[in-house]
């Protein structure tokens, strides 16, 4: 996401001391679980006046049992860690979301942070210290047992789609993001080498202790708010796609992200210089809702892609104005291929000349600068929503590979017969949205 930028990164660790979920059935009779997403909008304001919205796509799971706890999370490809807030925290950002309780659960076990049983009459606690995008957590450990399906308390025996982590208890949460966002936590799903132990990675745990005859989840969005977007676990949803599932090889997986080599980056036809050497890449990231381009060269593919209005209309979509083909080449012959819908901020900007006494409609992409880190590198790209919505992606746990295909899309207003109930909070007004003005 904008603001939630998803890549975790684990500070320090200081010492002290019933939405529906649906079962499907592949050739090889393994069933998937579907999770459906609810879907959030957040105006971005600039000079009193919405320029933009970032969204965020939550999904639920229960903690614990017999009885459980149900949470609503961010289910990240980009961090490896799942934090939902404490019963114990008591600031005006926890209080807006669901906390978790161990005392209500059967099966929660207070932990270290190298995973030893804490006494209970401890009064001190390890603690670790997230930064999750323009937001920070700090939380303590407990192993729990998460399951993606509801139980009720007499029924409540574990199932394939149950597992045993351990979980990060946040104490503490910065208002920004957390206040903004109607999701509880974020369950990540990078690799296990990601986590600071394997026993805190859900599908590494879930993989190595089930026995999943498809080691793999997909990830569906949908561009349409009246079908929920999805994911899906122990396989993919071979329903949502249009094209068969082209696969390209994890990167360096010993990195933990799901980062792939990139190839070229091409506008238009012009290729970007930055990636003649090879060294670029490009990693596929379901908690960011923006697609991410290296600082260094984000302005020129804003150039690139801005493209001139005529006849100055005084609203329009510019998701729906033409503009240049954007590629990423991938190994094993995989080709992302974006255009105008994916990439363009639906809000144009019309450029007052004040000399020339006249004005200039311009529809513009909507970039994430990705700033020079030490993990990722200078030239690290982020596929972020805009790609994963035209293309349907599976992401292999056992080898370590992504699938692309083009999804297949709903029509506007239109609720197949089956499809699960699903919230979206802050949806934007039908109509297009008025240009932004700026004076030069």
């Amino acid at each position: 996401m904008a603001a939630l930028t998803s890549m975790f990164t684990l500070i320090s660790v200081l010492n002290l001391a019933t939405t529906q979920v649906t079962a499907l059935a592949t050739p090889s009779s393994q069933p998937i679980v579907t999770i459906p997403l609810d879907k959030q909008y957040v105006p971005v304001v600039r000079n009193e006046k919405i320029v933009s919205y970032k969204t965020a796509y939550f999904g639920k799971i229960n903690l614990g049992l017999p009885r459980q706890q149900t949470f609503t999370v961010v289910f990240d490809t980009g961090s490896a860690h799942l934090f939902v807030p404490s019963g114990n925290c008591h600031t005006e950002t926890c209080l807006r979301h669901r906390r978790y309780f161990s005392n209500q659960s059967g099966t929660a076990l207070a932990i270290d942070h190298h995973g030893n049983e804490v006494k209970k009459n401890a009064t001190r606690r390890d603690q670790v210290n997230i930064a999750f995008g323009t937001g920070e957590v700090t939380g303590e450990f407990v192993r729990e047992t998460l399951c993606l399906n509801s139980r009720q308390p007499e029924t409540a025996a574990p199932g394939q789609d149950c597992v045993e982590l351990r979980v990060i208890l946040a104490s503490q949460m910065t208002k920004e993001p957390f206040n903004t966002f109607e999701f509880d936590g974020v369950l990540g799903l990078g690799l296990a080498s990601l986590a600071v132990d394997p026993e805190f990675s859900f599908f590494g745990q879930m993989s190595k202790l089930n026995n999943l005859k498809e080691q793999s989840f997909g990830y569906f969005l949908s561009k349409v708010d009246s079908v929920p977007s999805e994911i899906s676990f122990g396989g993919h949803d071979a329903r949502r796609l249009a094209t068969p599932l082209q696969w390209a090889p994890v990167h360096r997986p010993e990195m933990g992200y799901w980062q792939l080599k990139l190839l070229s980056v091409s506008i238009g036809g012009e290729r970007l210089p930055l990636c003649d050497e090879g060294d670029c890449v490009a990693i596929a990231d379901t908690g960011t809702s923006l697609l991410g381009a290296p600082r260094t060269v984000a302005q020129r593919m804003h150039w690139l892609l801005a493209r001139k209005v005529p006849h100055n209309p005084d609203e329009i979509d510019c998701r729906t104005f033409p503009g240049p083909e954007m590629i990423f080449e991938l190994e094993a012959g995989v080709n992302i291929t974006l255009g105008a819908p994916e990439y363009s901020r639906a809000t144009g900007m019309r450029v007052l000349n004040n000399k020339t006494n006249s004005s200039q409609l311009i529809c513009r992409a909507s970039l994430l600068p990705v700033d020079d880190g030490e993990v990722l590198g200078p030239k690290a790209f982020i596929l972020g929503e805009p790609a994963l919505r035209k293309y349907y992606t599976a992401y292999d746990w056992k080898r370590q590979r992504i699938g692309f295909g083009i999804s297949i899309q709903p029509e506007e207003g239109e609720v197949p017969e089956g499809e699960p109930r699903h919230t979206v909070y802050g949806a934007p007004p039908n109509e297009p949205p008025t240009p932004t003005v700026v004076q030069v």
